[in-house]
């Protein structure tokens, strides 16, 4: 409950979202040197030597595969790192060549919306008719963020590609949540380690095929992508893992709602994005229809 929430938890949740907020920041700043596959694949990597590294000094280790449930986690850990990691990393390393990265972080808060209707089809959860108004409220803030107009009315055929890729990895978040969900109990720390390792496995030969070793290059994009890899990847997730430990999953998605904030001031501050009218309507829309779907879950869910 959030009323267990202690203090060390809610600082918890506020460094995790400025962490995530900040990440589109440091995307941004590591596409000046590197591709966007590049991007993605190095921060993965170092994420998942990360995580290994903690996952082995805890003596978690990595899940078992000699056995049938082992087998299984192990296929979850692959869905994992397609749709949590590889393919939406991916997407926003992409998309963020062509649109702010405000814009990134705003489409972010859709990925609880998505979750909503994948939650009624994969667990048989209800759809109770404030979970369907928020979901509404939630996708017309969606349709505006991506309509002709968001990023200013420039609205050629790749940035508009470009934002239906930033909502693709939202959907693509809120698959792996439900990948996660169904997935046999295992420690987190451990699911997560093997998770980043496939999806390394899988990034890391693509970059290099498609994108190549990249050159020399400035040390500003190179820190860049060690942040990447070892804040927004490997510490948060640790500060998730005991979050959800000590205060449960209703409280840890208040920190879909600091996320965007965070990423659109570090987009104003240091990038000097410019944020047009639609975007602020959007995000209004899409944080409401958040608050409306969860609200009464997390007043009353013990």
């Amino acid at each position: 409950m959030i009323d267990q929430a202690t203090r060390r938890d809610w600082l918890s949740l506020a460094l995790l979202g400025l962490i995530w907020g900040a990440s589109f920041l440091g995307v941004a700043v590591a596409l000046d040197g590197f591709g966007p596959l590049t991007v993605a694949a190095v921060r993965i990597a170092i994420g998942a030597i990360a995580l290994m590294v903690m996952a082995f000094a805890t003596g978690v280790g990595l899940p078992d595969f000699t056995t049938p449930t082992g087998k299984r986690v192990w296929l979850h850990c692959l869905g994992f790192a397609i749709f949590t990691n590889a393919l939406p990393f991916s997407l926003l390393s992409w998309a963020q060549l062509h649109v702010a990265s405000g814009f990134a972080g705003i489409t972010m808060a859709v990925v609880p919306l998505f979750v909503l209707p994948l939650a009624r089809v994969v667990l048989k959860e209800p759809m109770t008719a404030r979970k369907i108004s928020g979901f509404l409220m939630g996708f017309v803030g969606v349709l505006v963020l991506i309509g002709p107009q968001a990023l200013g009315g420039l609205g050629s055929a790749t940035e508009n590609v470009a934002r239906v890729a930033c909502v693709g990895a939202s959907l693509c978040y809120a698959t792996g949540t439900m990948i996660t969900r169904t997935a046999p109990q295992t420690p987190l720390l451990s699911y997560s380690a093997a998770g980043l390792l496939i999806g390394a496995l899988i990034i890391v030969p693509i970059a290099l095929m498609m994108e190549g070793i990249p050159p020399a290059l400035p040390a500003i994009p190179i820190f860049a992508l060690i942040y990447l890899g070892i804040f927004p990847t490997a510490l948060a997730t640790l500060l998730l893992v005991n979050v959800v430990n000590s205060a449960g999953p209703t409280f840890m998605s208040l920190v879909n709602y600091q996320v965007p904030i965070w990423a659109v001031v570090f987009g104003i501050i240091f990038l000097g994005e410019a944020l047009p009218p639609t975007f602020i309507t959007a995000l209004v829309l899409i944080l409401g229809g958040l608050f409306i779907s969860q609200a009464k879950a997390r007043r009353f869910r013990p």
